[in-house]
């Protein structure tokens, strides 16, 4: 499996597409640092994007390489190797790839302004993690959809869709769904929701964390109590790796049953 993430690393570090992904990210660290004095506020702003963009790339990213190594992969499926093997390598080599753009893209300009200096450092590095997790668990469900799709098209339009679904429809049926009924108790439901959202859970921890819990509206209180705490946190990237490895455990399901 070493051999294959290798390949597919590399490959993937070849590619335009991962320089430009690098660059945005560099670019846009030093011009929200040039904009802005505050840390804070630059850390703010690249919630707003990375909660947003990194699900789109990863998404994006995942489909393509599956369809545009097909041909390669079903060269590898004739050889006596695991089907997991090929398929893992692969979506790790995709995965950390997207990780390192990002984590260097925004990493050098910060460290350049004195990040270390600062005590925002570890709600940076949350903002790290978050991202990570994030570029792994989209690149998983994007193989999944993949996986169940062998027509091109449709598998990119089910992968877009399962992005804009869980990153703006979700959100309006989860407000809605909070006016329709605020004479309940949502307290439990609230925190419900937003476990099986990866993206609206990256969003709380991240808010929380910088102290502008009031942003969550009339809920904030709720979710200051729970993901407020060491505990929360805690549960919070168990909920989020769960988000990796289901879906991861869903994909050598689907190879064991799949004829290519």
């Amino acid at each position: 499996m070493f051999k294959i993430l290798k390949y597919s690393f590399y490959d993937l570090m070849r590619s335009r597409w991962s320089y430009v992904y690098f660059a945005f990210y560099l670019a846009l660290g030093f011009v929200l640092l040039f904009l802005n004095n505050d840390i804070n506020k630059a850390i703010i702003t690249l919630m707003n994007i990375i909660i947003v963009l990194t699900p789109l790339i990863g998404t994006i990213f995942g489909v393509m390489y599956y369809y545009n190594s097909k041909e390669f992969t079903e060269l590898l499926l004739a050889q006596p190797i695991k089907r997991s093997t090929i398929f893992m390598g692969q979506y790790l080599g995709i995965s950390i790839s997207l990780t390192l753009s990002l984590a260097l893209g925004l990493g050098i300009p910060f460290l350049m302004y004195g990040l270390f200096r600062s005590a925002a450092i570890f709600d940076f590095g949350l903002l790290l993690v978050v991202g990570s997790f994030l570029n792994f668990i989209f690149v998983a469900l994007a193989f999944n959809i993949a996986l169940s799709q062998d027509n091109k098209i449709k598998g990119f339009g089910y992968a877009i869709l399962m992005w804009l679904f869980l990153a703006v429809i979700y959100d309006g049926i989860f407000m809605i769904s909070l006016v329709m009924f605020n004479e309940y108790p949502l307290d439990k439901f609230s925190l419900a929701a937003t476990m099986f959202n990866p993206i609206d859970l990256s969003r709380i921890l991240i808010l929380l964390k910088l102290d502008i819990s009031a942003l969550l509206g009339y809920t904030g209180a709720v979710f200051k109590e729970f993901f407020g705490t060491n505990l929360g946190l805690i549960l919070s990237l168990i909920v989020l790796s769960l988000w990796v490895i289901i879906p991861v455990w869903r994909m050598k399901r689907k190879l064991q049953k799949k004829d290519f």
